[in-house]
């Protein structure tokens, strides 16, 4: 009988802070997929002897505001270290990071799960530099060299400020650690300093797993899952990962202390090399870099300046009366929180509910957007403008049919409802003398349909409406069809049951 195990899963993200110059030089920080490569380097970025670097004070106060979002204690003292080893993307032969002081300590995470709130703690969040970007070419023709095998190195991406959050060991299933990495995925993106686009490797995971037998506390060696490029492979990867430990420990085997990658073709993990310990490293702090003062002054400004963050605004929007599913939809993405808070302030005047605005935004909008491959960022319908459609529609100036038709003429060209309304004579027809009217007289030119009704067939009821409302071309108010047509066929069935 195999026994049965708890994961126990730390996490490591890595994540560059989008300032305009790298962590140590004037270089610019660009798009590294894009970018010609090795066009943004100076000699202090290629590691060239003798070069000094001078610390980017953005890339710190990035960091506070990511550490304060994340309920760390920022520290007074900063100290700059060498992380020594060698690797081909790495020019200086060691990186300058964060070790003994580094910038923020001791934070939690609040993360909602299926089985309730389960708190993250955060061990520690510090600032270094990224490295430069290999590519592997196997075969072929690879940068004018021709060969079996090709490495290729670009170090636009080297020293461009890196941001690691640490957690603690806390995770114990795959389904808390995706909740806590979309989390901070999306606190980075509200705090404006990562974009969160992670196939382009700006923010990258790594899954600390190992795996015990249930109701232990003993610690197990781990394996490290390094750069995990999307929730996908870092799910994927550490249920593997757990699956595999788990199948060892069944067999008496003993599980290495090592460093896995991810296979996304193969669907597994791979052997890379065996887990480093910090004094493998040699730390040292780095000659060349004061140590940092952090004025804790400076600190109260910088939390008095953040935003709202995701966790609150989805706490908020519930309490308008939105479910958590529609609440999570709207705060997943920055641009859709935004434009749905400033349709909220276009309420006051109106009747129309939170809720409705929700509905059309998550419905009708984003049907269009993802139509037309367009976002947000260049809808031609602002916030108000949408507010003033749905309380057409409520108002019953027009109906719903009629309201999706002026919101894809508002999406194509920016007009306001009230003159799409008015110019093409949308207005709903709620006259009841009118559609009673129209009723009799469908009800007299289809003799045959209305005997099928009466014989039983009362889907026909259904027909009759549709007849009716195409009669007054898609404008007629459906709650005063309904009501005059069942009023008109029940009349019917009264005389044919009489005679």
């Amino acid at each position: 009988m195999k026994r049965q195990y708890q994961p126990v899963i730390g996490l490591e993200v890595h994540a560059e802070l989008e300032t305009a110059s790298k962590m140590f030089c004037g270089c610019a920080v660009v798009d590294s997929t894009m970018a010609e490569p090795n066009r943004h380097v100076c000699p202090v970025c290629l590691g060239m002897p003798g070069m000094l670097p001078t610390i980017n004070a953005k890339a710190i106060e990035y960091g506070t505001r990511v550490a304060l979002a994340l309920n760390c204690e920022v520290q007074p003292f900063n100290v700059f270290a060498r992380k020594n080893y060698f690797y081909p993307d790495l020019p200086k032969g060691y990186q300058i990071s964060q070790y003994e002081y580094p910038l923020a300590l001791h934070g939690w995470l609040d993360v909602e799960t299926s089985a309730g709130t389960q708190r993250i703690r955060i061990r520690r969040v510090h600032l270094e530099e990224d490295t430069g970007k290999l590519t592997h070419v196997d075969g072929g023709y690879a940068g004018g060299y021709a060969g079996e095998n090709a490495s290729l190195v670009d170090l636009n991406r080297a020293g461009v400020p890196l941001l690691e959050i640490v957690s603690e060991p806390d995770i114990h299933s795959v389904e808390v650690l995706k909740a806590f990495a979309e989390q901070l995925h999306a606190i980075l993106r509200y705090l404006k300093v990562n974009s969160g686009d992670m196939e382009k490797g700006v923010i990258r995971f790594e899954s600390n797993v190992s795996v015990r037998p249930i109701g232990s506390d003993v610690l197990n060696p781990r394996t490290e899952i390094k750069n995990l490029n999307s929730f996908r492979a870092l799910t994927r990867g550490t249920e593997y990962e757990i699956a595999r430990q788990s199948a060892i420990y069944d067999q008496a085997g003993t599980v290495r202390q090592q460093t896995m990658g991810w296979n996304e073709m193969r669907q597994q993990t791979f052997a890379q090399r065996s887990k480093e310990n910090a004094h493998d490293y040699r730390y040292f702090p780095e000659p060349d870099l004061p140590p940092v003062q952090i004025d804790p002054a400076w600190v109260t400004e910088i939390r008095a300046q953040l935003p709202e963050l995701p966790a609150v605004k989805q706490d908020r929007y519930q309490q308008l009366g939105l479910s958590a599913y529609d609440a999570g939809v709207l705060v997943a993405e920055p641009e859709t929180a935004h434009y749905f808070d400033q349709a909220l302030s276009a309420l006051a005047s109106t009747r129309v509910s939170a809720k409705s605005v929700a509905n059309w935004l998550t419905g009708q909008v984003f049907a269009l957007l993802n139509a037309s491959g367009q976002n947000l960022a260049n809808l031609k319908v602002t916030p108000a403008q949408l507010v003033e459609l749905i309380g057409l529609v409520e108002g019953g100036t027009i109906n719903i049919n009629s309201g999706r038709d002026v919101l894809k003429k508002m999406f194509e060209t920016g007009e306001s409802a009230q003159a799409i309304v008015a110019r093409d004579g949308l207005a709903q027809v709620s006259d009841s003398s009118l559609i009673a009217r129209t009723i009799d007289q469908l009800i007299a030119d289809n003799p045959n349909e209305l005997q099928n009704y009466l014989a039983g067939k009362e889907s026909l009821a259904q027909w009759f409406f549709g007849q009716v409302m195409k009669q007054l071309k898609g404008q007629a108010n459906p709650q005063v069809i309904k009501a005059e047509l069942t009023a008109a066929l029940e009349l019917r069935k009264k005389h044919a049951q009489d005679s």
